[in-house]
């Protein structure tokens, strides 16, 4: 009796090979949704953090002063990857490959400079490194990303 390996999909093999177009769309925008949660938990942890509260009402956290134009500009850094979740299944596959792996750079880059900005608790801290994995993941995965094959009209037609 040979025992049979249980079957993963060809996505969670082996990140690094080549990935197909359908699984593709699926996976980048299921990472950005996760990686969008990360992002969610980490900010809502640090408003329950009771030295940093007092610091976000009075509008200066760790020596930042938190200014309406720099809300707009964290509203525009999360936008980032609350796009991508819909774009990483809607966009065709050129731009799809090229959106996900500038804004998972962007992210990641954006992420590991937060880390040098004033003093990160060790929940956030926790929180950036599965952050900076991921975007790195998705980096990579929009890298291996193989084209679309050229399908004929006929081809849904066959029994």
């Amino acid at each position: 009796m040979s025992c049979s390996r249980p079957t993963v999909p060809p996505i969670f093999a082996a990140p690094f090979s080549r990935v197909a177009l359908p699984e593709a769309r699926v996976v980048l925008s299921t990472l950005w949704v996760f990686v969008m949660l990360n992002y969610l938990y980490a900010d809502v942890l640090s408003l329950m953090d009771p030295v940093l509260l007092p610091q976000w009402v009075s509008g200066h956290v760790d020596g930042l002063t938190i200014t309406r134009p720099f809300l707009l500009a964290a509203a525009v850094m999360m936008e980032v990857p609350i796009a991508m979740v819909l774009l990483a299944r809607l966009l065709p596959y050129r731009p799809n490959r090229w959106t996900n792996m500038i804004a998972g750079s962007f992210k990641t880059v954006a992420v590991a400079a937060s880390l040098v900005v004033g003093r990160p608790n060790m929940h956030y801290a926790f929180f950036a490194s599965i952050e900076m994995v991921t975007t790195v993941l998705i980096v990579a995965l929009a890298l291996r990303w193989e084209p679309p094959q050229a399908t004929s009209r006929l081809d849904g037609l066959a029994p």
